[in-house]
C-alpha cells in the first residue's frame, strides 16, 4: 500500500506538549497549587446550588418546542377554563387533583365493599389541613360544578348509600339516569357484564378522584401532602389501596437524587481503592500510588470546578446531570493510567523535567484526542430539544474540558513530584532514601518493605508490569495468529448480528412512572391503573379553529365526515360534541336551525340546559358569531400511544375544515415524535466531527478511517443490546448514547494512535507493539469506568440504573473493538506505519 502521512498537526503538537511537560516538570509546585486555588474559587458556585436545581418534569423530559405546547397555548387562550363550572374533560393541563384505586380480588360492588369506601371518602373530605394559624377542607377548595365540589359520579349514583347498589342497574361503559350520561369507565374498573347486555355485573376497582381548585397552590400542596400521608395509613382487610396526586411525579422525582448521594462516596471509595491496587508496585520506590491517589483527586477538582463554574453563571441544574461525576471518574482515570503507561517507557536516569516531557509528547496528544472527540460529542448534545439532554451534556462537557486541564497540569505535577522523589531513590510512605538492593544479612521482609529503585539495566526503562509483559508475549502474539484472525471475524460478525436485530425492535419513549425509585407509592398506582383501567385511554380535544356556518346542511355533512374519519381509528371510541347534541336537543323540541339567525337563538336556550357545552364554544369580540369551537372524541388502549398521537394528528390535517387535536397527555407523547429522528441526526454529525478531529490528530487516513466505523459499530452494538436490556430509547437513554459516542473513540484511538506511532514495519509486530504499551492503560481505564459507576446498579432509580447499563456497555465494546478487533483490522488491512 503506499505510504499515506497527514502528520504535520501531530508534529506540531508534538512539539508543543514536550514543551509543555518540560515547563511543568521544572516548577511543579506552581500547577500543584495553581488548580488547588481555581478550583476552590470555583467551587464557591455550590453555594447556588438549591436554587439553580430545575427538576420540572414537563420543562426537563419534554421536547422543548413540541407541538402540543403550541396547541395547549391556541387551546388556552380560546377556551379558558371555567372555575364556576369544572370539568375535567375540558382541562388544558393535567390538572390539580388527587385520586385513589381501591381493589378487590372479587367483586367491589358490594355493600360491604362500598360502605369501606364510602368511609374513606368521609375521612378524605373530613381531613383538617393547618396552614400556619389557620385551617381548611376539602371543601374550601375543591374544584366547584354550580357551587358544589365536583363529584364521583359512581358514588353520585348510589347517593352516597352503599345499599343503594342492591337496587340500581349500573350500565358500562356509559350510565343513563334521565337526560344525564355518566361515563363509568372512569370510576369502574375490571367490569364484567352481564351476557349479552351492556350492564354491569360486578367490578375489581372503584377509582375516586378529588379535584382541586388551582388558584392557590400553596393551600393545595398542603392539602394533597395531606391526602398522602391519610391514605397512605389506611389498611383494609378486604380492599387493597393505591394512590397518586397531580405533584406524585413531580415530587417522587426529586427523590431520585437525594437517594443517590451516598453513592458518590461508595464511588470514589472504590475509584481510590483500585487506582491504589493498580498503581501499585512491589518495589517501594518505583510504585505509583500517590499518583493514582492524586488521579482521582484531579477528577474530584475536574467536578467541582466544572459544576462550579456553570452554577455561577446561573445555567439550571437538572437532576440527569447528577451522573456526570461518575463519567468524569472513569476518563479522568483513563487519562492517568495512560500517562503513567508513558512515564514507565521513558528512561530513569534522565531528569524529571526531561522525563515528564517524553511523557507528555507520547501520552498528550493521545488525551488530546480522546478528550476532543468525548468533549465535542457532549457539546452537539445541546442541540436536543430536550432540556434534561441538554443540561447533562453543558455541565458533562464543561466538566471534560477541567479533567482535560486538571490530568495535564495538576496530575502532571504530582507526577513531576512523584518523580523526583523516586529519582532521589526514597521511599513511598516514610520519603526515607532506601537502598537499591537487599544488603546482606537481611530478611525477605526488610527486601519487601526497605527496598526499591530498581529498573531495566538494558533499557534504562523501569521495569515492565506482569499484565504488559502478558500483552507483550502472550495474548498479542495469540491475536494476531491467522486462525484467531478468522475467529475474531466471525464473533465481530455475530455482534454485529445480534446488534442490528437489537436495533430493529428498539422502542421508544420514556414511561413518566420510571421518573420514580423502584419503591414509590405511584409504581403501584400505575400498575392497578393499567391492570383495571386500560380498556379506556384519554379523551382528546379537538378544536375547529375556523369559523364555520353549523347551520349549512352541505357544511354539516363535510364537518361530519371529518368526525367519521376519526371514528373509523380502531382506537376511537365515540364522538362528544355540542353540536351533535344540539341538533338532538333541536329535534327533539322539533326546532328549526337551518339559519344563520335561527341557529344562533336557539342555541342560547340549548346552552342553558347544558352549561358544560358553553366553554366549548369560542365566540368572538362581540358575541355576534362563533370563532372557533370544539368537540371530544374519546379513545381506546388497543394502539401504541405514539401511533395514537400521529394518526389524530394526520386525520386532523387531511380534513377540509381547519382541525386541532390535543389533550394535555400530548405534551409527552411528543417524545416520540423527535426522539428517533433527533438521535439519529445528533449522532451522524458527531461521528463526522469524530472523523475530522482524527483525520487531525491521528497521522494516518486509514486509522482515523477505523476509529469512525468503530464508533458505527460501538453504537449499533449498544443501541442493539440496550433494547434486550429492556431499555427503551428516551430522553434518558439519549444522554448515554451522546456520551456512548465519546467512549467509544476513547479505546480505539489509543490502540490505534500508538499502532501508527509504533517504529516496528511488520504490522503484526506493530499491533503487539500497540498492546503491549496500552492494552494495560486501555484496560484500567475501562475497569475504573466500569467500577466507577457500577454502584448505580444498586439505585433504586431507572434514571441511574439506565445510565450504568449503557455505560457498562459502552466500555465493554469499547474494551472488545480497542483490545480485540481494532488490532486484528489494522493488520488485515496493511495499514501504513509512521515515518521516522
Amino acid at each position: 500500500m503506499a505510504k499515506c502521512h497527514t502528520d504535520c498537526t501531530e508534529k506540531a503538537l508534538q512539539t508543543f506538549f514536550k514543551m509543555m511537560g518540560h515547563f511543568i516538570g521544572s516548577h511543579a509546585l506552581w500547577f500543584l497549587f495553581g488548580p488547588l486555588l481555581l478550583s476552590a474559587g470555583l467551587g464557591s458556585g455550590f453555594y447556588f446550588l438549591t436554587d439553580r436545581i430545575s427538576n420540572n418534569i414537563e420543562e426537563q423530559f419534554t421536547p422543548v418546542d413540541g407541538p402540543a405546547k403550541m396547541e395547549r397555548k391556541y387551546i388556552r387562550e380560546n377556551f379558558p377554563e371555567n372555575d364556576t363550572m369544572f370539568s375535567s374533560l375540558r382541562q388544558s393541563t393535567d390538572g390539580n387533583y388527587a385520586t385513589l384505586i381501591a381493589t378487590r380480588d372479587s367483586n367491589i360492588l358490594t355493600v360491604r365493599s362500598l360502605q369501606e369506601i364510602l368511609n374513606l371518602d368521609t375521612k378524605i373530605k373530613n381531613m383538617v389541613v393547618r396552614f400556619g394559624s389557620k385551617s381548611f377542607q376539602y371543601a374550601n377548595i375543591c374544584a366547584k360544578v354550580a357551587g358544589f365540589c365536583a363529584s364521583n359520579d359512581i358514588l353520585d349514583i348510589i347517593n352516597y348509600t352503599a345499599s343503594n347498589i342492591t337496587t340500581v342497574n349500573l350500565t358500562y361503559p356509559w350510565y343513563k339516569s334521565g337526560f344525564h350520561r355518566f361515563p363509568l369507565y372512569i370510576n369502574l374498573g375490571s367490569v364484567k357484564l352481564k351476557p349479552k347486555t351492556s350492564v354491569v355485573e360486578s367490578a375489581k376497582a372503584v377509582q375516586l378522584y378529588y379535584y382541586l381548585e388551582e388558584r392557590n397552590k400553596t393551600l393545595s400542596d398542603l392539602w394533597l401532602e395531606s391526602f398522602i400521608s391519610l391514605v397512605s395509613n389506611i389498611s383494609s382487610p378486604s380492599l387493597k389501596m393505591s394512590y397518586f396526586t397531580s405533584m406524585s411525579r413531580q415530587w417522587e422525582f426529586e427523590k431520585s437524587s437525594e437517594s443517590v448521594i451516598f453513592l458518590f462516596s461508595i464511588s470514589y471509595s472504590i475509584a481510590i481503592t483500585f487506582s491504589i491496587v493498580t498503581c501499585w508496585r512491589l518495589d517501594n520506590v518505583r510504585t505509583k500510588v500517590w499518583v493514582g491517589s492524586c488521579g482521582v483527586l484531579s477528577t474530584s477538582l475536574a467536578v467541582l470546578s466544572g459544576f462550579g463554574a456553570l452554577l455561577l453563571m446561573g445555567q439550571p441544574f437538572v437532576m440527569t446531570a447528577a451522573s456526570c461525576p461518575f463519567m468524569i471518574l472513569g476518563i479522568g482515570l483513563d487519562d492517568m493510567f495512560i500517562m503513567i503507561s508513558c512515564w514507565q517507557r521513558t528512561r530513569v536516569l534522565d531528569s524529571v523535567p526531561e522525563r515528564l516531557a517524553e511523557t507528555y509528547k507520547d501520552a498528550a496528544i493521545s488525551i488530546t484526542i480522546t478528550t476532543l472527540t468525548d468533549m465535542l460529542a457532549l457539546f452537539l448534545g445541546c442541540i436536543s430539544p430536550f432540556g434534561s439532554v441538554q443540561s447533562f451534556c453543558l455541565y458533562a462537557g464543561i466538566c471534560i474540558c477541567f479533567c482535560y486541564f486538571y490530568s495535564l497540569t495538576f496530575l502532571g505535577a504530582c507526577m513531576a513530584l512523584n518523580g523526583q522523589r523516586e529519582a532521589e531513590n526514597k521511599h513511598w510512605l516514610i520519603c526515607a532514601k532506601v537502598p537499591n538492593d537487599v544488603p546482606p544479612g537481611k530478611s525477605k521482609a526488610f527486601s519487601m518493605c526497605c527496598v526499591g529503585g530498581q529498573y531495566d539495566q538494558n533499557t534504562e526503562h523501569e521495569k515492565t508490569e506482569p499484565v504488559s509483559h502478558i500483552f507483550e508475549h502472550f495474548y498479542g502474539p495469540f491475536l494476531t495468529h491467522k486462525v484467531t484472525k478468522a475467529c475474531v471475524f466471525g464473533i465481530f460478525a455475530g455482534y454485529l448480528a445480534v446488534s442490528i436485530y437489537g436495533c430493529v425492535i428498539l422502542q421508544e419513549g420514556l414511561d413518566i412512572k420510571n421518573l420514580a425509585l423502584d419503591d414509590s407509592y405511584i409504581i403501584s398506582y400505575y400498575d392497578h391503573q393499567a391492570q383495571h383501567f386500560s380498556e379506556y385511554s384519554l379523551s382528546a380535544m379537538v378544536a375547529i379553529k375556523q369559523p364555520f356556518p353549523y347551520w349549512d346542511p352541505d357544511q354539516q355533512r363535510q364537518l361530519n365526515s371529518c368526525i367519521s374519519s376519526f371514528e373509523s381509528l380502531n382506537f376511537v371510541d365515540s364522538t362528544i360534541a355540542w353540536f351533535i347534541s344540539y341538533v338532538d336537543f333541536a329535534n327533539a323540541l322539533n326546532l328549526n336551525i337551518s339559519s344563520q339567525e335561527a341557529f344562533q337563538t336557539h342555541l342560547q336556550r340549548f346552552l342553558e340546559f347544558n352549561p358544560l357545552f358553553r366553554q366549548d364554544i369560542s365566540w368572538t369580540l362581540n358575541g355576534s358569531s362563533i370563532q372557533a369551537s370544539r368537540f371530544f372524541i374519546q379513545t381506546l388502549s388497543n394502539s401504541t400511544e405514539k401511533e395514537m398521537l400521529v394518526m389524530l394528528r394526520e386525520t386532523a390535517e387531511e380534513c377540509p375544515v381547519e382541525l386541532l387535536v390535543y389533550h394535555p397527555a400530548f405534551i409527552y407523547f411528543d417524545q416520540y415524535t423527535v426522539i428517533m429522528d433527533n438521535t439519529i441526526q445528533t449522532m451522524f454529525i458527531a461521528v463526522l466531527v469524530m472523523l475530522f478531529v482524527s483525520l487531525i490528530l491521528i497521522p494516518n487516513p486509514f486509522c482515523s478511517i477505523c476509529v469512525t466505523l468503530a464508533i458505527f459499530s460501538v453504537i449499533a452494538g449498544v443501541a442493539g443490546f440496550m433494547s434486550l436490556w429492556d431499555i427503551s430509547l428516551d430522553s434518558i437513554s439519549m444522554i448515554n448514547l451522546v456520551m456512548c459516542i465519546g467512549f467509544s473513540v476513547d479505546f480505539s484511538a489509543h490502540i490505534c494512535y500508538s499502532f501508527v506511532s509504533s517504529p516496528k514495519n511488520d504490522v503484526n509486530e506493530k499491533a503487539i507493539d500497540a498492546l503491549t504499551l496500552l492494552g494495560l492503560p486501555v484496560l484500567q481505564g475501562g475497569l475504573s469506568t466500569i467500577l466507577g459507576v457500577v454502584v448505580l446498579s444498586a439505585s433504586g432509580s431507572y434514571i441511574f440504573r439506565t445510565f450504568f447499563k449503557i455505560v457498562f456497555l459502552v466500555i465493554v465494546f469499547g474494551l472488545l473493538h480497542g483490545l480485540m478487533f481494532i488490532p486484528v483490522f489494522l493488520t488485515l488491512f496493511g495499514a501504513c506505519g509512521k515515518r521516522h
